[in-house]
């Protein structure tokens, strides 16, 4: 199938799924239907999350996590670039046949575009941050009819669900996943425009990154750095429907069903790793030294940040918060917050609560008749502290 053809999903980020031979599947492998967390968390992990154990209601299961660099950071890579250099230790090593994964389009540079990679060579390629939806799971079928029944996929949540989902009827022999977090994803088009907004020069930026220190990175091909404080980015100006509803209501920031996470919002500077089973290990492992780590560190108090990002989601008329703050007052905030705001595994865990109290939020307002269905029992207990308990007709009831 086609872009133009593929049969129209509501609450739909096109993780591909829909462009395959058999688009009913999404009814079962959709995220934004009705997710069974527990359920794929144990067919994957062995275990579903265990709400006792620290950090794993916020965050999944995981055998551990990690700050983590590599010693020789990959040229244009988001960050050191771990993530395209486990693709590539996989490929070197023979482990797989071909990973799925995101390069960019030729005629945009910020839009994703899905690829089979079987050469080791070729994941440089797929380097660097891109913004829009992209059918990443399309290509599933391609891949296995030219005979690789060994794969990786490098995805985000909502393609990583659906693959899980079907993971039992694909016949391969072996399957990885590294999951990348998502927290807000938009159309590239829209991405253009909030570029427009933080440069009088965005057809020259060439690196964007939301860091754990509350700053925008932005990169410009002339080698120009720039950053700006989260407090001075002109969200408020964004339409309503910027970031879709299903991002909005996503409950899985951190992909919990990836072998191996690899983000930066624990990361405190270095990237963020969560192992997750032993398969994440062995992913880990293929770097041997040529990554160095530590453990994660933790500062700052979560809840005013997130009371204050809650009441902000109250009063906004639908779509992005509003930021009432006096002008004059935000470089001063901004200038505090990575002093003694959350930080490190407390920033993640802010991050996660937010999510969870906009999925309440935002579904009760615009879509309540799917609150049972599609927010998962390990959501409640996030937002509980901030006074948002269910209705009787909001828990699901098997």
């Amino acid at each position: 199938m086609t872009p133009s053809n593929a049969p129209y999903r509501s609450l739909c980020t096109d993780c591909g799924i829909s462009r395959t031979s058999n688009p009913k599947r999404c009814g079962e492998a959709c995220q934004f239907i009705k997710p069974n967390y527990p359920e794929l968390e144990t067919q994957v992990h062995g275990r579903a999350r265990d709400f006792n154990r620290p950090d794993e209601l916020h965050f999944g299961p995981f055998i551990k996590m990690l700050r983590a660099a590599l010693n020789n950071p990959s040229p244009g890579a988001q960050w050191t670039g771990i993530t395209t250099r486990i693709g590539e230790r996989l490929l070197e090593t023979g482990a797989v046949d071909a990973i799925l994964t995101m390069t960019e389009d030729p005629e945009d540079r910020w839009k994703p575009l899905p690829i089979i990679i079987d050469k080791a060579s070729d994941m440089a390629k797929c380097r660097g941050m891109r913004m829009g939806y992209a059918p990443l799971l399309s290509l599933l079928e391609p891949a296995i009819a030219k005979g690789y029944k060994k794969m990786a996929v490098i995805g985000i949540p909502c393609q990583v669900y659906a693959l899980r989902a079907l993971e039992k009827e694909l016949g391969l022999e072996k399957l990885y996943v590294i999951g990348t977090p998502c927290s807000d994803n938009t159309t590239t088009e829209n991405f253009h425009h909030f570029l427009s907004l933080i440069s009088s020069e965005p057809e020259e930026i060439n690196y964007l990154e939301f860091r754990a220190d509350y700053h925008v990175e932005v990169r410009f091909k002339n080698g120009k750095k720039k950053e700006i404080p989260f407090l001075q980015l002109p969200l408020s100006t964004l339409p309503n429907d910027f970031f879709p509803l299903t991002c909005r209501t996503c409950v899985d920031y951190t992909n919990v069903l990836s072998d191996i996470t690899v983000g930066y919002m624990g990361g405190q500077g270095e990237q963020w790793l969560i192992v997750r089973n032993h398969r994440g290990e062995e992913l880990l492992n293929l770097l041997g030294d040529e990554v160095h780590t530590s453990e994660p560190g933790t500062a700052g108090k979560r809840h005013s940040a997130v009371v204050g990002f809650m009441k902000n989601v109250e009063r906004a008329a639908g779509g992005l918060p509003l930021r009432k703050m006096p002008n004059w007052l935000r470089p001063i905030v901004g200038w505090l917050m990575p002093k003694i705001g959350p930080r490190g595994l407390e920033f993640a865990r802010t991050r996660v609560e937010m999510k969870a109290i906009e999925t309440v939020l935002h579904l009760r307002r615009e879509q309540p008749a799917k609150m049972a269905s599609m927010v998962p029992k390990h959501i409640w207990p996030l937002v509980e502290p901030y006074g948002i308990t269910p209705t009787e007709q909001e828990i699901h009831k098997p």
